[in-house]
């Protein structure tokens, strides 16, 4: 699909029982239906919205719509979005780094999904995008998250103490990374 002369990528990559692909204005049910969790919440950014809305879905799929290179992608499970991945390019000094984020809807939880989407998209990443690192910081509260990551790869390089607040909790910050491998000379 061309869009004002930029070639907009819209692709579907195959997992182990899921698919990640584009989100389309039609998930926004199913979207807000698995996002719409504390537990979830309780995890992510403030950003994130709770409780998470249909206006919200919309809003967030809408925004994935104008990208101009896929970086977020539906984990779709029998046409369902259940979750959502993707990869947060950065600007200035960061440019190369970028960031790895996710979320899957509870009743997913402990399938094996989440390490497999972590490689599928670290490995679209390093393929497709302008960048040598994924790194991704996980709430000191959330060790499913950070055993998710080491599935998938991901080394812990630190833990930033006090980093972060959530629900009024001072937390420490664990980051992960991966880096692209280096091409053989």
């Amino acid at each position: 699909m061309l869009i004002l002369g930029v070639l907009l990528l819209q692709m579907e990559i195959k997992g182990d029982g899921f698919n990640l692909r584009e989100l389309r204005l039609d998930d926004a049910a199913s979207l807000q239906k698995h996002a719409d969790n504390i537990a979830i919440f309780n995890c992510l950014l403030d950003r994130f919205p709770s409780p998470y809305t249909l206006d919200d879905a919309l809003a967030f799929i809408k925004l994935t719509q104008a990208d101009e290179i896929q970086t977020k992608f539906a984990i779709d499970i029998n046409s369902e979005v259940v979750g959502v991945i993707g990869i947060d390019l950065r600007e200035d000094i960061y440019r190369k780094s970028a960031l790895i984020g996710y979320w899957l809807g509870q009743e997913h939880w402990g399938k094996g999904i989440m390490p497999k989407a972590v490689k599928l998209v670290v490995d679209y990443g390093f393929a497709n995008l302008d960048i040598v690192r994924l790194q991704a910081g996980v709430l000191g509260n959330n060790p499913k998250s950070m055993r998710v990551l080491e599935k998938a790869g991901l080394v812990k390089e630190a833990v930033c103490k006090n980093a972060i607040v959530k629900n009024d909790l001072i937390l420490d910050e664990h980051l992960y990374a991966i880096l692209k491998p280096l091409p053989n000379l």
